[in-house]
């Protein structure tokens, strides 16, 4: 009885990861837009505080996210073979180019710039904006030094860096909500909730991108953990930025 339960309760779990994996576009796009529309909706509230800019950006990712995800779309969808057919062969055919520039240097860019708004420090500021600045050179110098890779893979050293800058944010921010009376209201704050996500989020993430070259993308199985993990993981933050949205209050800067 035990072993038909253990049996059953795998093959719901594998289940579960194979509709993950299959429809992960779909899922991912659906979170954001959603996360999107709740920034749209609480806008007015935030209008006149720096919180605006985040809800800007996560229209943004919204956006790009849709945009990105068209090679699933000429994949799927029958009256894009045309589509298809002009893309076979080109660099753009992948779509890691896009999400290198618009997602994983953008979105560091973004939360450098989010955070400074809210750091007090002038040290904490300019040693954020020092290693921005060294992230965005160096990631167009490594870009450029491999060129053709770069509409082929994704880059280890920039997806790193990228969450380095914004572990670095998050950091910088949290230092200094306990070193002032912040501390005393860090619950009210919408921005102690994004901090905390984004933390748990990247602690989560950066260490599979390490395992993510022992693995071949034939291996039915890590591709099932990997879509399974990446997707909770983004629901979860989302998710939380929805409600932190909702429920947080503004303050002044």
């Amino acid at each position: 009885m035990v072993g038909l339960l253990a049996q059953i309760t795998l093959s719901n779990s594998i289940f579960l990861m194979d509709f993950f994996l299959n429809n992960y576009s779909f899922i991912i796009n659906f979170i954001e837009v959603i996360a999107a529309i709740t920034g749209i909706f609480c806008y007015k509230k935030f209008s006149n505080t720096p919180v605006k800019y985040f809800i800007y950006f996560l229209i943004y990712v919204a956006i790009i996210e849709m945009i990105g995800a068209y090679p699933t779309y000429v994949e799927n969808f029958e009256y894009l073979s045309e589509v298809k057919e002009l893309l076979i062969g080109t660099k753009i055919e992948k779509n890691y180019w896009f999400y290198t520039i618009f997602w994983i240097i953008g979105s560091a860019v973004f939360y450098s710039f989010y955070f400074c708004q809210f750091l007090e420090s002038d040290i904490s500021i300019k040693v954020l904006k020092y290693f921005t600045s060294i992230f965005v050179l160096s990631s167009i110098v490594y870009i450029l030094f491999y060129w053709n890779s770069f509409f082929v893979s994704s880059f280890y050293f920039v997806n790193i860096f990228s969450a380095s800058i914004i572990l670095l944010s998050v950091v910088l921010y949290f230092v200094e909500v306990l070193k002032t009376q912040k501390i005393l209201t860090f619950y009210k704050s919408i921005n102690f909730y994004i901090a905390a996500v984004l933390l748990i989020f990247f602690l989560i993430k950066t260490p599979l991108l390490f395992y993510d070259v022992y693995f071949s993308r034939s291996d039915m199985d890590y591709l099932r953990l990997n879509a399974t993990i990446s997707i909770l993981c983004i629901a979860f933050m989302y998710v939380t930025f929805s409600l932190a949205l909702i429920w947080c209050k503004p303050q002044n800067n």
